[in-house]
């Protein structure tokens, strides 16, 4: 495209910009000697403004313009901070600007942001609303926990192999930390939006991302507690190994993909299965009471964090196995500590085929076989904590995810 034509782009761009900003503005500007200071038409201007000055390639002339867009800003915020003290306008006058002066170097950026401005001022209201009503201190508490463990902690982790944890990548198991509070959030917020109709299934799959085990036995209590809410019970434990081949599937992922190519038509037949148990299980349950919707925080942070630090040792303790005694004895290991956590076990598997102390192709067994024995636990705490009438429950569907997961294994 010849340098006038992109001009001309640059500046058909920019005034579609202050077009789209400025009539959520006008809308919103008030009549009379009220109204404010910016609307349609000075928000236009402004990024044509900003569009002219870049065109020119006068940088002092662009900042020339910012310091007059930003001084007449200022100056109409002066005049109305008694009647309204926000400055919303004003920043987005000159953010505008600056989409203008960004036309002309990258017309699709300042498009998408001008549109993400445009979406931002006109949500007002609901943006008002969710963070005064229906956001609660606990959950900006948990949001601000998960943003700092995702954008702070994590780019800062070494990512590298440490001799300290039996060559494990610190940043792998971090990311395993924050897509487990991650999903975690998603069910919760799932169970905000849809109430507590379905409020036992989702929380069962929500908190089998940090244990499906404990999530058997918390569920087997409160069915014992309210045996009318047995039948829905026991579909939310059962919904916890949706969680559980979930996490099978990113902890293979992230630890060792070879090993997740090697295994994943087992793990789907599995996932469907857990889907279909756990559904045919729950229904014609009754609707849960509000008082038992679910999790009252958006994530078990402390879990989460045992959860990262019983996988950190139990691979360390299976790589030393497998380096003291050979890949025999530590797939054995693997295999044990399928009982106490599944999602170790793989890992301490996976972590055996990255170090090349074992072939992939003969990873599907103890990986199976650690699935086999986590399951037992799981069928062992129902017991234990809802009795033989909640295990029974349970028992089918924790076959079919069983026989699922072997014969489609055994198929190929």
């Amino acid at each position: 495209m010849e340098p006038q034509q992109t001009h001309w782009v640059a500046l058909a761009v920019a005034l579609g910009c202050g077009l789209l900003i400025g009539i959520e503005r006008e809308r919103r500007k008030g009549s009379g000697a009220a109204r404010s200071l910016a609307g349609v038409r000075t928000f236009a201007l402004a990024a044509l403004a900003g569009a002219m000055a870049q065109t020119l390639e006068q940088p002092l002339l662009v900042g020339a313009g910012g310091l007059l867009v930003g001084a007449l800003s200022a100056l109409n915020y002066w005049r109305n901070r008694s009647r309204d003290p926000g400055i919303t306008t004003e920043l987005a006058l000159f953010a505008t600007f600056l989409l203008g002066a960004t036309a002309v170097r990258d017309p699709a950026l300042a498009g998408g942001a001008a549109a993400a401005v445009a979406i931002l001022l006109a949500a007002r209201t609901r943006l008002h609303h969710f963070s005064t009503d229906i956001l609660t201190d606990a959950e900006l508490r948990d949001g601000l926990i998960l943003a700092g463990a995702a954008l702070v902690i994590l780019p800062l982790m070494p990512d590298r192999a440490l001799p300290w944890l039996a060559q494990t990548n610190p940043r792998t198991l971090w990311r395993l930390l924050v897509m487990l509070l991650a999903l975690q959030a998603a069910g919760y917020i799932a169970l905000r939006l849809l109430g507590p109709r379905i409020g036992l299934a989702l929380s069962g799959l929500a908190s089998g991302f940090v244990s499906s085990t404990a999530t058997f036995a918390a569920m087997g209590a409160q069915a014992r507690s309210n045996p009318t809410l047995a039948r829905a019970c026991a579909g939310g434990a059962l919904s916890s190994n949706l969680a559980t081949v979930a996490q099978l599937a990113l902890v293979s992922g992230a630890v060792s993909p070879a090993v997740l190519g090697q295994i994943w038509p087992a793990l789907l037949a599995a996932g469907l299965a857990a889907a279909a148990g756990a559904w045919a299980t729950a229904l014609g349950a009754d609707d849960a009471p509000p008082g038992t919707s679910g999790p009252q925080r958006v994530f078990d942070l402390p879990r989460s964090l045992g959860f990262a630090a019983l996988l950190s040792g139990l691979t360390a303790l299976v790589a030393w196995t497998g380096d003291q005694f050979g890949s025999t004895a530590a797939l054995g290991g693997a295999v044990a500590a399928g009982l106490l956590d599944v999602h170790a076990s793989v890992a301490s598997v996976c972590a055996l085929v990255e170090r090349g102390s074992l072939d992939t192709a003969a990873a599907s067994l103890p990986i199976l076989l650690g699935v086999t024995a986590n399951t037992l636990s799981k069928l062992a705490a129902a017991w234990i904590a809802g009795g033989a009438s909640f295990a029974l429950r349970v028992l089918p569907g924790l076959s079919a995810l069983i026989l699922a997961l072997w014969a489609s294994w055994l198929a190929t």
